[in-house]
């Protein structure tokens, strides 16, 4: 067994690896072959041997970056086949060339340094990838500044380290307010960094000095100033401007206002523009110019950030604001608002109740109106404040809340421009006996007779005065009529008393109203007559009325409910009879005669049919006789052959225009109708009617005769046969009597 490696180079396509020989080619001949990755597994056939000889050949370029080894096993037989050597592994190693360049993993690499840091710092890292192997020369890439861009302070600010692409700063003076972004072009060179055998590829770094808190905010200005207007709140009075050399809208540009001194009473605060980062002096607290006329403030300005290491506040910093205070016209005030008096109600008009003054604080004139007097009881003296009652105060009015009135008033003083102040006063108003009580229920029911269920009308009394000058309350009975006393009597039960009729009085069902004086408790106590309806009726055994009793409880005496009952009666009755007047009516107008005398029915109308033949003659019958038919008569017989009588015409009737006519006085309707009856109850009538309906082909027609009506005869014909074909061909037998018979025999043709 045999274990060979072997080196090729790459990019060889036929090129001698190795050979192989068995010791036993001298006595036998052996044919060679090689199998696995690269002879005949893909990629197949990158190594080749001769059979005979045993060399080995590369016949395919070798890419190392793709496959860096081969291993394959190499096979010795005899010309039978079989196997005369063990396969022995042949493992063939790529040797590695420099054909790949560095690739930096970004082109542009973005990073970031504060600004004043110190030589050494750490910027960023950058790294390149080279596909060569990296135990060569080939794989080792190292990497280099070519370009800094501005120069400034000094062209080379920075460093990297060739081994592992860190970049550090390398001098000092960084000063983003300077320079805020440095680009730099970083070059990475395989075979070790050596330039003339390396391959080489370039890269973008672009860092940006960040900010620090290294300028501290400076007002622009020593001094500010400012107006205010007393008594004025959410206004801005003065703006300070600063400058700070700082990016713009963060921690390290964003300014602070303080009130060192100056306002005591915290009348002032001072917000940030968050756009110009200016200064708002706003006023939060009104301020009296009668207490004091200007304010000297001290502000100082300083960074939501902290100053960086070393950096001093500057003189800048600090400036003096002064705000002047305005004098305005300040409104009279009510020192007590709101005012509570207290009052009886029931004090008459013009009473002088009390005085509701106002203070100015400007020390002005000042006149009093009356703004709100719900009631309209109240009146103010203009001059003085003074409030004396126009009406009469009454507690129970729908104005009083709770036993208080309230009613508003106005102080102007005579400023410019005029300035008022608005005060309320409120008066409880103690109650007095002034209102009668009134009787509850006004209407009620109760038995026609006492017995052990029937209690009587329990009633009570409502008061709008308060204790104690409302219930308990006393109930009682007038003296007059007398009557009174002696159907009925009251009792106190708690706090009610108890309405009913005496025992052993009857009063006939009906409504009666029953006077009762009721009085309440007040000093003096008020009294009041009121009415009671109590209604009478009947009652069950539990003391319910009945209905019956209701309605005579309702006023209606047992003579009129009975009168109400007759003609209730009398009307249902007259109703029956009218009903059953209607029905013979209409069966008489069914069984009367159906078709009236010709004479009273005069109906001019001729239908036209436009037919041909005829002349003058033709039209010499009686018309009348097509009016209307004399009576009804039953047909007991038809000839044969005229018509089918057990079946529905399959052939349809003919069709005319229906003319209109003139309206008759008589009922068109009716007579319709009642023929379509009489003909439907005419037992002897055939269940259809047909009409036999003829076409004429002409002279030398083949068809025979198809009905005996045919008749070629001129000479007179017995028609007497007609009389048997009911009371439909009536009409047309008067019409046909006064017809010659040969004109006759032409229609019916």
């Amino acid at each position: 067994c045999v274990c060979v490696c072997v080196c090729v180079c790459v990019c060889v396509c036929v090129y001698g690896v190795y050979g192989i020989r068995s010791d036993q080619d001298k006595d036998i001949s052996i044919r060679y072959s090689i199998t696995g990755v690269g002879a005949d597994q893909p990629p197949n056939e990158v190594f080749n041997i001769d059979p005979v000889l045993g060399k080995m050949f590369v016949t395919k370029p070798l890419d190392r970056e793709h496959r860096s080894s081969y291993h394959l096993r190499a096979h010795a037989v005899d010309m039978n086949g079989n196997q005369v050597e063990n396969p022995i592994d042949l493992y063939i190693f790529v040797i590695d060339m420099n054909d790949n360049r560095p690739e930096f993993k970004n082109q542009v690499y973005n990073g970031s340094v504060d600004e004043g840091s110190k030589p050494g710092t750490y910027v960023m890292h950058v790294s390149a990838f080279d596909g060569d192997d990296n135990t060569t020369a080939n794989g080792m890439v190292r990497y280099r500044i070519l370009s800094q861009m501005p120069h400034t302070p000094i062209p080379n600010m920075f460093t990297i380290n060739s081994e592992t692409g860190d970049i550090v700063t390398v001098a000092p003076g960084l000063d983003r307010e300077v320079v805020s972004q440095y680009t730099i072009i970083v070059q990475a060179t395989d075979m070790e960094g050596n330039l003339n055998f390396g391959l080489s590829n370039t890269a973008t770094a672009i860092i940006t000095v960040t900010d620090i808190n290294d300028n501290p905010p400076m007002l622009t200005s020593r001094t500010f100033s400012g107006e205010v207007p007393e008594n004025r709140v959410d206004l801005v009075v003065a703006n300070l401007t600063v400058i700070d050399a700082d990016q713009p809208h963060s921690p390290n540009w964003n300014t602070i206002y303080r009130i060192i001194s100056g306002d005591p009473s915290g009348h002032f605060t001072i917000r940030t523009d968050p756009v110009t980062n200016d200064g708002m002096v706003t006023v939060v607290k009104p301020v009296d110019f009668e207490m004091n006329r200007a304010f000297m403030l001290t502000v100082v300005v300083s960074n939501q950030a902290h100053l960086a290491s070393g950096i001093q506040s500057s003189l800048e910093s600090t400036a003096g604001v002064t705000i002047s205070v305005q004098d305005v016209n300040e409104p009279p005030y009510f020192p007590t608002n709101p005012k509570h008096i207290r009052f009886e109600e029931g004090v008459p008009a013009g009473t002088s109740l009390t005085t509701f003054s106002a203070s100015d604080p400007d020390r002005l004139q000042m006149q009093y109106s009356k703004l709100n007097d719900p009631a309209d009881w109240l009146s103010i003296n203009r001059t003085n404040g003074q409030i004396v009652t126009t009406a009469m105060l009454d507690r129970e009015s729908i104005y009083v809340k709770n036993n208080i009135y309230e009613a508003t008033f106005l102080a102007t003083d005579n400023g410019s421009p005029a300035a008022s102040g608005t005060g309320t006063l409120q008066i409880y108003l103690i109650d007095i006996n002034d209102n009668p009580p009134a009787l509850i229920p006004r209407e009620s029911q109760i038995c026609e007779r006492v017995n052990k269920n029937v209690h009587g009308v329990n009633i009570t009394a409502a008061d709008a005065d308060t204790d104690p000058n409302a219930g308990p309350f006393v109930f009682e009975l007038p003296n007059f009529p007398t009557s009174i006393r002696r159907n009925w009597t009251i009792s106190r039960i708690s706090d009610y008393a108890r309405l009913g009729l005496r025992y052993q009085i009857y009063l006939e069902p009906g409504v009666y109203e029953v006077p009762v004086i009721v009085s309440d408790s007040g000093n003096p106590p008020l009294s009041n007559r009121s009415v009671i309806k109590v209604k009478v009726c009947p009652c069950d055994e539990h003391g319910d009325c009945t209905t019956l009793g209701a309605v005579a409880a309702a006023g209606l005496g047992t003579g009129a409910i009975i009168s109400i009952l007759i003609c209730i009666i009398i009307l249902l009755s007259m109703v029956l009879l009218f009903v059953v007047w209607i029905k013979r009516r209409e069966k008489e107008r069914h069984t009367k005669q159906l078709l009236i005398d010709p004479e009273d029915d005069v109906r001019d109308n001729i239908l036209k049919y436009d037919e041909e033949g005829g002349g003058e003659e033709d039209q010499d019958y009686d018309l009348s006789q097509l009016q209307q038919p004399d009576s009804l008569e039953h047909i007991i017989s038809k000839p044969p052959g005229v018509r089918r009588v057990d079946e529905r015409p399959i052939i349809p009737e003919s069709q005319y225009p229906i003319r209109p006519v003139v309206p008759h006085p008589g009922d068109i309707g009716d007579f319709i109708h009642e023929g379509l009856r009489a003909a439907d109850n005419d037992p002897t009538a055939p269940p259809y009617d047909s009409l036999l309906v003829f076409d004429y082909e002409g002279s030398g027609s083949t068809a025979g005769s198809v009905s005996s009506l045919n008749s070629s005869s001129t000479g007179d014909q017995d028609y007497d046969y007609l009389n048997d074909w009911g009371p439909r061909f009536k009409k047309l037998d008067r019409c046909c009597e006064s017809v010659p018979g040969a004109l006759l025999n032409r229609l019916l043709l």
